[in-house]
Parts: C-alpha cells; sequence; structure tokens
C-alpha cells in the first residue's frame, strides 16, 4: 500500500509545483524556527531545515510520505543570504545589487517516510546570471510583478526571465522552491513512481 504524500509547506508556490506531479497529496504548514546557526553554511542549512520541516509535520501525519524543502541564495562573492525583500524598496535595492552580477540558489529536499523514521534527501544548486539592469527597468518590473514573497525579488517563471543574461543548473523548478526532478528519483525510490501509479 501506498502512502499518503504530504508536502510540508505552506507555499502556495511549491503546492503549484507538486501538482504538476499529477499525484494525490495534501499539505501541512510546519511551524519551524529558519533562523540560521551561527557560521552555518547555506548547504547545511537549507538541509537542516528541510528537514525540520518533514520533521515537523510528521507529529500529525504517522504514516505518510512527507516532503520537506528550504531554499536560500546567496549573491556570488558574498555570504550573506538574500532573503524574501517583504515591500518595493527591499526588493528595488536587491535588484540593484543583482545586476550584472550571479546569484546562486541552493535547494534541499527531504522525503520522509514518517512510518519508518528514515529519509532520502537531495540538494540543488541552481545559478542565474542577471544582466545589468537600470533603475527604471527594476522598478517597472517590480511594479508589473510585485514579487515581494520570492527570495531575490523576482519571479522566474513569470517577467522575472526578462532580468537574466543566463541560467545554469540541472532544474529550473529549484528556483521555485521545489525541484521535481530530485523529487521524483526520491519518489521512485520509494517506491511511488508518477508514472505507473
Amino acid at each position: 500500500m501506498t502512502l499518503p504524500l504530504v508536502l510540508a509547506s505552506s507555499s502556495p508556490y511549491r503546492r503549484m509545483l507538486l501538482q504538476r506531479l499529477q499525484l494525490p497529496f495534501s499539505w501541512a504548514s510546519p511551524a519551524v524556527d529558519e533562523t540560521p546557526l551561527p557560521n552555518e553554511q547555506v548547504a547545511a542549512m537549507t538541509l537542516r531545515l528541510a528537514l525540520a520541516k518533514a520533521t515537523a509535520v510528521a507529529t500529525t501525519h504517522a504514516a505518510a510520505l512527507i516532503i520537506g524543502s528550504d531554499q536560500a541564495c546567496v549573491l556570488t562573492g558574498e555570504a550573506k543570504i538574500i532573503g524574501k525583500p517583504g515591500n518595493f524598496d527591499t526588493a528595488r535595492r536587491q535588484l540593484l545589487a543583482c545586476s550584472g552580477r550571479s546569484v546562486t540558489f541552493h535547494t534541499s529536499l527531504i522525503l520522509l517516510n514518517s512510518q519508518t523514521g528514515t529519509h532520502q534527501s537531495s540538494h540543488d544548486v541552481f545559478t542565474v546570471h542577471f544582466r545589468q539592469l537600470t533603475e527604471a527597468g527594476i522598478c517597472r518590473y517590480l511594479e508589473l510583478e510585485q514579487p515581494f514573497d520570492c527570495a531575490g525579488s523576482f519571479k522566474a517563471e513569470g517577467l522575472g526571465i526578462a532580468l537574466f543574461e543566463q541560467m545554469e543548473g540541472n532544474d529550473f523548478h529549484s528556483l521555485i522552491g521545489l525541484p521535481l526532478i530530485s523529487l521524483c528519483k526520491l519518489l521512485r525510490q520509494s517506491g511511488l513512481d508518477p508514472l505507473q501509479t
């Protein structure tokens, strides 16, 4: 018997992506403190938080396959994480800082079997190279798309693509917060193949 699939996230973007696999699933919002630990590397942080999210949801889903995911991005040459801007002015400053530079997204994925307590993991790295941006172009983009709840201040699946010169990585979906290629692999290893259900 296949265990039910649960997404440990309140993100509408992750739910939208998971729907593409055409598998039945439910979702639950995990209560997790996402504060980085002192001197914590970005990859280690996203893996820790993805596992924490899945584990938090496991307390109310005792027999399920639980998907935990966490994402952070950093500007090339800097260690500081670029967060969700929350407002126009912060987004404008973030995009001005990104102009002509590269931003690397780290997305960690956990698939936790809450029945057995075992889990699998993956870590995706995806880099976006920004073209030289004008402040007027940035303001126009922000007025049109309002990506204030998105790390890096853009929606790559929308008009944000016009900000880029090049993208590098295995799975474009990792930019949106849920790397579907890696997820499909983890699901198949757990006996749930989206093409054989």
